[in-house]
């Protein structure tokens, strides 16, 4: 099975067996270690695959039970993964060009990325910078406070951060990652995995990142930020 897009394979071939009855309309997929073993592939990448299946309409995801098929004339080829342009207007101008990329590639770039924005912003943010990243806190705050769905101060969060590391560069690419969350498929990934108590836990380690930036200290805001984007990527590898 080839390296590029492991999980398309992984859909296509799925969704082949389905379409031979290897799989009928209302049985179960074997779990995600078999089907790895089977493939020859991460779990991660049979579980992005799976998530595929269902944002296309072909399974049923149901946590503590397993996978189920309940289509098996659906045409999807190339599994539906662009972003939703229906998003908060403060988000629009951070709205790219569509393209493929799955939940974890989007997650590991990023934490190639944001601690380094994080430790140039401790370096070179300005009172005006640190202010609007303490705006965009506190809106995540409210967003906790009223169960949002949107997670608007969260995504300006860290869009403030990048703007304030004074790298253009790596700041356009980080909103072009964090506008691939607005699609279907990273959201189901994140409604199945995502503990009722995460949204708080963010906040908190959110807080911790802008003590860091607000005091200067680059060596704290990277490590923070590290670890904040470490815990998100946890959260979606564990077994479900």
């Amino acid at each position: 099975m080839q390296q590029t897009r492991i999980y398309q394979n992984i859909f296509n071939k799925i969704q082949e067996d389905i379409k031979a009855g290897v799989y009928k309309i209302g049985s179960k997929l074997p779990p995600e270690r078999d089907l790895a073993l089977q493939l020859g592939v991460s779990r991660t990448s049979v579980r992005e695959a799976m998530i595929a299946l269902e944002v296309n309409g072909i399974v049923e995801v149901k946590l503590g039970s397993g996978v189920y098929v309940i289509n098996d004339h659906q045409d999807a080829a190339n599994p539906q993964t662009g972003f939703n342009t229906k998003v908060h207007p403060l988000l629009l101008p951070y709205l790219k060009e569509d393209a493929v990329i799955t939940p974890f590639e989007i997650l590991e770039a990023r934490l190639l990325i944001e601690p380094y924005l994080a430790e140039l912003a401790a370096q070179h943010r300005t009172d005006e910078q640190l202010e609007q990243i303490k705006e965009a806190f506190l809106m995540n705050v409210r967003d906790n406070l009223e169960h949002s769905k949107e997670h608007i101060g969260d995504r300006l969060f860290h869009i403030r951060i990048a703007e304030a590391s004074q790298n253009s560069a790596c700041a356009f690419f980080l909103n072009f990652l964090l506008s691939k969350h607005y699609t279907d498929f990273f959201s189901r990934m994140r409604s199945l995995y995502t503990p009722e108590d995460m949204p708080l836990r963010s906040q908190l380690e959110h807080q911790e990142i802008m003590t860091a930036i607000q005091n200067q200290d680059k060596v704290a805001a990277h490590n923070a930020m590290k670890k904040h984007l470490q815990n998100v990527i946890h959260m979606f590898s564990k077994k479900s």
